[in-house]
């Protein structure tokens, strides 16, 4: 992925896996599906992690499928490698390979036989450079671009706590943070970051909301998010420390109690081909 990804656990990925399902904008798939090749769909999947949007997506769409699977972390690639796809909506097969690279270094080549790319979680976590570079690739292919669940920054808790908005802001200070070399992470403004950069290189770009709604029924879920949402907000600020233990406290005692609702947002984007 980008610069600024750090390790991420399977468990996590495998964790999260069916609100990311509920949450993507099944409109974007309407319209992807008619600006597919009939026959013989390849599709590179950038930042695959453990493959959860091809099993998402390849039952969706009819006809043979071939999913080029790329991520940088061998691990997650292993995992993906375990898991059966498929098959197509027609019951056509779906058939998947796996390949260790940077996205954001991808030479034109690697891009050219894609007759959709996808990604997922993956924008916010990208500079500047390293997204323009990617749009480059992505628009040279020519098809569509189908990238989902990218953060906007909007967290919304129930019931209201004061310090929610305190940690969302530090949290949201931790997204767009500096790097070693200067870079800035893009965080919550990547969406908007690559629209602008599509929209330069000549292509038409498609919002839709497409936000986790976490209930009482996802409380493993939202004990898992909220904890890496804390830390990230009192690594940004470490001032938040002193209070952080006592609304920590509070948070997972209401989610394991089931009184907690939490809403991430996030934009799915479809870029449609030339």
């Amino acid at each position: 992925m980008g610069t600024g990804q750090g390790k991420v656990s399977p468990d996590w990925l495998s964790l999260r896996e069916r609100a990311d399902a509920a949450a993507r904008a099944p409109e974007l798939v309407e319209q992807v599906r008619s600006h597919l090749p009939e026959r013989g769909l390849v599709v590179h999947d950038l930042g695959c992690g453990t493959g959860s949007m091809a099993r998402w997506l390849a039952p969706q769409l009819a006809g043979p499928q071939h999913w080029v699977m790329v991520d940088r972390d061998a691990e997650l690639l292993r995992v993906a490698a375990m898991s059966s796809l498929g098959p197509a909506a027609d019951d056509s097969p779906v058939t998947a390979e796996r390949r260790q690279r940077d996205i954001t270094r991808l030479a034109p080549e690697e891009l050219r036989d894609a007759g959709l790319i996808t990604a997922s979680a993956l924008l916010d976590m990208l500079t500047g450079e390293e997204l323009s570079r990617l749009v480059v690739r992505c628009a040279a292919a020519g098809g569509p671009v189908l990238i989902t669940l990218s953060v906007t920054g909007h967290v919304d808790l129930l019931p209201c706590d004061p310090f929610d908005d305190v940690v969302r802001e530090a949290f949201n200070g931790h997204q767009r943070r500096h790097l070693s070399g200067g870079q800035r992470l893009l965080g919550p403004d990547a969406v908007d970051a690559a629209v602008d950069c599509f929209r330069r290189v000549g292509r038409e770009v498609l919002l839709r909301p497409s936000p986790w709604r976490l209930g009482p029924d996802e409380h493993q879920l939202q004990a898992q998010w909220f904890t890496g949402w804390l830390g990230a907000a009192c690594e940004r600020s470490p001032g938040l420390a002193a209070e952080a233990s006592a609304y920590a406290e509070r948070r997972l005692a209401d989610a394991c109690a089931g009184r907690l609702w939490v809403t991430v947002h996030h934009q799915d984007l479809l870029v449609l081909p030339r």
